[in-house]
């Protein structure tokens, strides 16, 4: 398989403007399917602009970037189609007066026990089954809709500030599964993070940002061998 067979994304002279300032300026990047990327730097760099803007919910004021080898699609009104194998954590919002735990019942009712016991068993993690979706706290909220993406299979996952708000147990846990889904599913994982503490432990490539540019391109922990992602 050629290398331009395994890319997900390329993206070419990527530019974002907000108010005439530039945010992101990425003169190239590539990122290959079947990898687990960690997006590094500190706040203001650009982070959370480059990955919506890889999950097609802003689009660049200038050059090009594509998805499996295309540009996004868009609507007579201009609006990118978001691909429905992207999956941007958090933005999939569920409104519901009921408690995590009843809903987690109503929308996997064939496996909400393996849910239940799977991510909400530490002492942290645990009182949030009985709270109102509407009345979480931001990391609550996080570890949630963390959840919901672990139960899907989408071809991309991309999270921002990956585990900033989780407790000991719920990073590993999120990392474990989130192992799990890149390897049995092989799934494109795309996280970011203001340092590389948590990323570092599981992401193949580490990529540094600061002031909306790329400083380095790092190894991290050594690919796993994997099987055939071809539905990927």
């Amino acid at each position: 398989m050629n290398q331009r067979a395994t890319l997900i994304y390329e993206l070419k002279n990527l530019k974002k403007v907000y108010h005439q300032q530039p945010v992101i300026s990425i003169g190239r990047l590539q990122i290959h399917r079947g990898t687990i990327y960690g997006i590094l730097g500190p706040v203001g760099s650009g982070k959370t602009t480059l990955l919506r803007h890889l999950a097609g919910l802003e689009a660049q004021t200038e050059g090009i970037l594509k998805y499996d080898n295309n540009e996004f699609e868009r609507t007579w009104l201009g609006k990118i189609k978001v691909p429905q194998e992207i999956y941007y954590v958090g933005e999939h919002p569920v409104s519901a007066k009921q408690t995590v735990e009843q809903l987690i019942k109503s929308v996997y009712s064939d496996k909400s026990n393996r849910i239940v016991k799977k991510y909400f068993r530490g002492s942290v993690s645990n009182q949030i089954l009985p709270l109102v979706l509407d009345s979480l706290s931001p990391g609550q909220r996080a570890w949630f809709d963390l959840v919901l993406a672990l139960e899907s299979d989408p071809r991309v996952l991309i999270q921002d500030n990956f585990a900033t708000l989780f407790d000991n147990e719920m990073e590993s846990i999120a990392r474990k599964e989130l192992k799990r889904m890149n390897k049995d599913l092989g799934t494109t994982l795309i996280l970011s993070s203001i340092n590389d503490h948590a990323l570092k432990k599981f992401c193949s490539v580490l990529i540094y940002l600061e002031n909306g540019h790329i400083t380095k391109v790092r190894s991290g922990k050594p690919k796993q061998q994997r099987g055939d992602y071809s539905k990927k």
